[in-house]
């Protein structure tokens, strides 16, 4: 089986979930992971015991006129590498996983009659999934919402893969003995404006004698300034840039502070973890906002806007929480009720029909 797609982590740890459910069912499965050539992805890949490898590919959208028809002209060689992947690989089924590296390899695998599918992580379908969703022969999505914007008849609700080492986290007791233990994610590329409100607040509280545990995850990009904030400032806390042990970071946690990428909500609700959210607010089709949304009516998180995100009003917030626990213990029930966590078992039965499928025409019936 072939899974392509990337980008970001909300792609890759779906597929890589998806991944580990086939293995499970069949440990002589081979399974290659194409993406982009991005170093992050090969970061994510390489201790996943998959084959990886890229392709040369470039987003449509986003980077104007001249960068469009630059990444249309640049379709065609990138469909010719995909083919020659997938006729030396020979893969029984194609997952699209999105990310704009998952387009040249969907199509390349309906010119060569493979069965196709694609997961749509986000309650508002990505350009990629849009432009594929009348190709493939399956579309899985993770929002309900989602569903009208795909053609009747292909789609089925999945839900989002959950990673398994984040499935097995024992649950944590929210013990108002403890210092408030908040995990900081601004999703696996980070985010500058999360980050700053984040150590403007923790500045307030220590000033407040409030106290609170921190692992903040920076993103690359931004993990020299925000640990220069931390130590300009004499905050605490742990500071990285990429957390390698996301399942063990989560166990620790009470509260988690972060963006509303699909994976992120999907975790925090297999998790039954408390949560802030912060939408990006330039993410396409404002998708963040109605994922959050998803969560915090359900009375799972508390939905911040950018727009109101400051130190103070975070610091509010987590203070407030740092005094009274009960809040989180409530929200940690209603966003559990949200999880799917058999989302990668009923992927895996329906790429297991659609390898019949293809079984089914090679075989002529």
């Amino acid at each position: 089986m072939v899974i392509a797609g990337g980008g970001t982590g909300g792609h890759l740890f779906p597929g890589l979930a998806t991944a580990r459910e086939l293995t499970r069912r069949h440990p002589e499965a081979d399974i290659l992971f194409v993406t982009g050539e991005r170093r992050m992805e090969t970061r994510i890949l390489e201790r996943s015991g998959y084959g990886q490898v890229s392709i040369r590919v470039q987003p449509l959208k986003g980077r104007g006129w001249a960068g469009g028809l630059a990444a249309v002209l640049a379709l065609p060689g990138s469909m010719v590498h995909a083919r020659r992947i997938l006729k030396r690989f020979v893969p029984r089924a194609v997952l699209g996983v999105g990310g704009y590296s998952s387009g040249p390899v969907c199509l390349a695998a309906r010119t060569l009659g493979i069965p196709t599918a694609i997961h749509e992580q986000n309650s508002f379908p990505g350009l990629t999934n849009r432009l594929l969703c009348r190709i493939v022969d399956r579309v899985f999505i993770s929002f309900e919402e989602s569903r009208t914007r795909f053609p009747a008849g292909r789609v089925v609700l999945t839900g989002n893969p959950v990673r398994e080492e984040i499935l097995r986290i024992e649950p944590r007791r929210i013990d108002p003995e403890r210092p408030l233990s908040v995990l900081v994610v601004g999703g696996s590329q980070g985010a500058r404006a999360v980050n700053t409100a984040v150590a403007d607040a923790l500045v307030l509280m220590k000033a407040r004698g409030a106290a609170v545990r921190v692992v903040h995850q920076t993103g690359d990009a931004d993990y020299d300034r925000v640990l220069g904030l931390y130590t300009d400032r004499g905050l605490r806390g742990v500071v990285k840039p990429f957390i390698e042990e996301m399942a063990e970071a989560y166990a620790q946690a009470d509260l988690v502070v972060g963006r509303a990428g699909a994976s992120t909500v999907t975790e925090l609700a297999a998790l039954g973890k408390p949560s802030i959210l912060i939408p990006f607010p330039h993410a396409a089709n404002n998708h963040q906002v109605t994922n959050a949304r998803a969560l915090a009516d359900a009375g799972g998180s508390v939905l911040l806007l950018q727009a109101d995100l400051d130190g103070s009003t975070l610091a509010d917030l987590l203070t407030r929480y740092a005094m009274d626990r009960e809040p989180l213990r409530r929200m940690s029930v209603r966003a559990r009720e949200k999880a799917r966590p058999e989302a990668a078992r009923t992927i895996v039965n329906q790429i297991e029909a659609l390898m019949r499928l293809g079984s089914g025409r090679r075989s002529g019936s």
